[in-house]
């Protein structure tokens, strides 16, 4: 019988011993702004305790194996340049940003075919101007404070940096990579983010978690590692950015990740989301539209097997007239794993002439295989246009019947149908060779089926 304050001791514990981790190392710049926000976080988290199944938000993600492991803050590993060439996408040769272990590797990084008028590194190399600027938006826009985010800028010691300047199009996508180096003892990684795109810029960027032990498959290295990675992405009155998420993490890490999204009017954003590793993993992703006629696009996929716990927490705000988002969030199970879906979209009395759109679909292939699945609509809006729904299914008889009359063996028909489901969200990735990529990953995936 568990007891109730012997689990909050640990988990105080528990939450003490990684912040002393996350204090460990000193920040890249440590101006008077870096200094306050870090010295906030760590009393924010001193009064916070790690989330269990008993808080709401929580009830489905069962986080006591990440807290039976004792973390130590990741150490710099050097990583060889033909590790990393087989992570460059094509279309972004020379585009592209590399952190190892949450620390900047500007020697593996290439940016050299980007225009001048936009920024794309860590915080020490920004300039002057840059660096007495970025406090209007560095933290600012971290969304609803949890345990994990105020864990990730208490040990803020660096971060990606994307900043387009004013009316800048940017046609090379822009690619950052974090990669992890597992290692013989638990390691806590923390990587961030920081994207600011000036108004009328435009950009498409891919974020990347991976590993140096390229994978397809929920492979256990016996090898943990805790990713826990926060982004923050500002769009001033008509920007644009295409945002493609990519999460391929070993199957025995833990990956918890929150990105929050401030759009001003006119602005349009899109997130295209591939979830495929970690044992455990989680991503909240929390929109502000904070002007009118501002859109917002999210189309996630989830697919994972064996043991796998997948979390997806989404919540879009329209706080203003002639809002639009539209969501579509795929989950493929399998084995034992068990998939989370849970999307808000809040409507307030201002919004009105919302256009909104929200649906999750599931297909599970075990029957041991489970999904909790939460879409919701808050309106307070009398004149708007908005949907929600959820389906779970399995793969339909008749169609594999079908397809075998036609003369596949049974393996290859539910191969196809499987690729067919996941094929919607990947093919909104406008990146072909990340497209490819990701098929693959699909296809390495269900050949376990």
């Amino acid at each position: 019988m568990n007891n109730p304050t012997l689990d909050k001791i640990s988990s105080e514990t528990h939450l003490n011993n990684l912040l002393q981790q996350c204090q460990a190392s000193s920040p890249i710049i440590d101006t008077d702004y870096v200094h306050t926000l870090r010295k906030n976080a760590v009393a924010q988290v001193k009064e916070l305790t790690l989330p269990t199944k008993k808080d709401e938000e929580w009830r489905f993600t069962d986080l006591s194996e990440l807290s039976q492991l004792e973390f130590s803050a990741a150490k710099t590993e050097k990583v060889a340049q033909n590790i990393i060439d087989s992570f460059i996408l094509p279309e972004a040769k020379q585009s592209y940003i590399i952190f190892v272990n949450g620390q900047y590797a500007s020697e593996l990084s290439n940016v050299s075919a980007l225009p001048q008028d936009v920024y794309v590194g860590n915080l020490s190399n920004l300039s002057d101007l840059q660096k007495d600027k970025i406090v209007n938006h560095l933290g600012k826009s971290e969304g609803e404070k949890d345990t994990f985010t105020a864990l990730n800028t208490a040990g803020l010691t660096d971060a990606a940096v994307i900043w387009i300047d004013k009316n800048i199009v940017v046609e090379t996508p822009i690619l950052v990579l974090f990669l992890a180096v597992s290692t013989d003892t638990p390691s806590l990684i923390q990587p961030r983010t920081l994207v600011i795109a000036e108004t009328g810029s435009s950009a498409t960027l891919v974020e990347y978690y991976g590993t140096v032990t390229e994978h397809c498959l929920d492979v256990k290295k016996n090898n943990p590692y805790f990713t826990n990675s926060v982004t923050e992405i500002c769009l001033d009155s008509n920007a644009q950015i295409n945002h493609n998420r990519i999460q391929r993490e070993l199957g025995d890490s833990f990956h918890i990740g929150r990105s929050t999204i401030t759009q001003n009017q006119d602005s349009h954003y899109t997130c295209n989301e591939i979830n495929l590793g970690a044992k455990v993993s989680r991503h909240s992703l929390q929109i502000l539209q904070n002007g009118s006629q501002t859109e917002s696009n999210l189309n996630g996929l989830t697919m994972i097997s064996n043991e796998q716990v997948a979390d997806t927490h989404t919540a879009v705000c329209l706080n203003h007239p002639y809002g639009v988002t539209h969501q579509l969030h795929k989950c493929i199970l399998d084995g034992n794993s068990r998939g989370v879906f849970n999307g808000k979209i809040f409507v307030p009395k201002a919004a009105q002439l919302t256009n909104a759109t929200q649906l999750n679909r599931n297909l599970l292939l075990s029957p041991k295989a489970r999904i909790n699945t939460k879409p919701e609509l808050q309106i307070t809006a009398d004149n708007v246009k908005c949907s929600h729904g959820a389906t779970i299914s399995q793969l339909e008889a008749d169609e594999l019947f079908y397809l075998q009359s036609r003369g596949l063996n049974e393996t290859d028909a539910r191969h196809l149908l499987i690729d067919a489901f996941a094929a919607e969200i990947i093919e909104k990735i406008s990146l072909k060779s990340l497209q490819q990529r990701l098929t693959q990953c699909v296809v390495c995936q269900t050949t376990e089926v």
